[in-house]
């Protein structure tokens, strides 16, 4: 009996350490998914319009991708490259519903009305869409803007030319490309009252043949400086070829060092550091400020350090526009400032008047008077 008795004994013993370990392990378990919890994982999106290695605006958004991805430990991220414009619904439906993502960025203007129709259908899921104007509860903009890049690329361009024809090969006419290629022209013409930009227009964001023969035109027309909008070097390798030939024929790289393709061809360019933009807008969900996107604009210049100029470009040009833009942004300086006028003779900004935020981003499908190709039919 006695030997019964310490058995049961022993058994409770046994079984009060196992509750008591069993209410360790829950209260342990619970302090783990209450960490969990603080640091709860999101899942974020990037819906691309060219391949990630184009080392052009989509290798430009893909450094800011990996840089977000090392910078937050609660960050996961997927992409989809290639995606045609006018098609992105259907790869954003798979991100949403097989991929479960919590943010998703459409990073390319013509992706817009698409971003507006998925945030329409999945009203739990925040979206950013980059460099366009329609806004929403779930459905913000952000930009890293280069309008002032390409006016300091504009006063260098004008001040090197010794044709007075420099050129600009675009991929879409859209308010992003006629911002910055007007932009580009207006400085030229400050720096060189004589210079005139002609246009090339290739309909392709990712065309490295159709850039080619754009720039191979402009060179046979006489343009000895060129800037562009295609996610290739390809430009910069067109100028370089020439200053082989012996030909003088200069090139400003775009949204990545390009140097390395045209070593002697590359004058300067523009860059921009998505990383920065993509951060702040992780911060501002994680903080529950973007719970409602209609007035949610992330707009960030050279003051905000999200572009700079790029390249070697030493005493070419006035060291005090680089210091007001640096210091103070559009605030202080902006190459909108008025009068400017169109092709026709329009004064689209008055004088002494900047453009809004409106007339750059939704209204500027114009092109400034001392470019001489004509407006591309709409």
């Amino acid at each position: 009996m006695k030997k019964i008795k310490m058995f049961l004994l022993a058994a409770l013993m046994l079984l009060f350490a196992g509750v008591l370990f069993a209410a360790g392990a829950q209260e342990e378990s619970a302090t783990v998914d209450s960490g969990e919890m603080a640091v709860e994982k999101v899942k974020a999106g990037f819906v691309y319009i060219g391949p990630a290695g184009d080392f052009g605006w989509t290798y430009a958004h893909e450094q800011g991708r990996l840089y977000v991805e090392e910078q937050f430990p609660w960050l996961e991220t997927i992409t989809v490259e290639s995606v045609p414009e006018g098609d992105a619904v259907r790869f954003i439906d798979r991100m949403v519903q097989q991929q479960k993502c919590d943010i998703i960025f459409t990073t390319s203007f013509g992706y817009m009305d698409d971003t507006v129709k998925a945030a329409e259908k999945y009203p739990d899921v925040t979206f950013f869409h980059c460099s366009g104007f329609k806004r929403s509860t779930n459905m913000g903009t952000y930009m890293g803007d280069m309008y002032q890049i390409y006016y300091l690329n504009g006063l260098i361009a004008g001040a090197m030319t010794e044709s007075n024809k420099l050129g600009y090969v675009g991929a879409f006419p859209i308010p992003e490309l006629f911002r910055h290629m007007n932009a580009y022209a207006l400085g030229a013409k400050e720096a060189n009252p004589e210079a005139t930009v002609s246009v090339k227009w290739i309909y392709a964001w990712y065309g490295p043949d159709k850039a080619r023969e754009a720039a191979e035109a402009l060179v046979s027309e006489g343009c000895d400086v060129l800037g562009f909008t295609e996610d290739t070097p390809t430009v910069l390798e067109v100028a370089q070829e020439h200053q082989d030939k012996g030909d003088t024929v200069y090139g400003l790289s775009h949204y990545s060092p390009m140097q390395a393709y045209a070593e002697d061809a590359s004058l300067t360019g523009q860059l921009t550091d998505w990383g920065v933009l993509y951060e702040q807008m992780l911060y501002d969900y994680k903080a529950g400020k973007t719970a409602d996107c209609t007035n949610y604009d992330l707009l960030w210049l050279m003051k905000e350090k999200a572009v700079e100029l790029g390249g070697t470009w030493d005493d070419m040009i006035n060291p005090k526009y680089v210091e007001v833009l640096k210091s103070q942004g559009r605030d202080v300086f902006d190459p909108f400032t008025g009068p400017i006028y169109d092709q026709a003779g329009n004064m689209t900004v008055a004088d002494g008047e900047t453009a809004s935020i409106s007339h750059l981003f939704a209204e500027m499908m114009y092109q400034v008077d001392n470019i001489i190709s004509p407006l591309p039919q709409q």
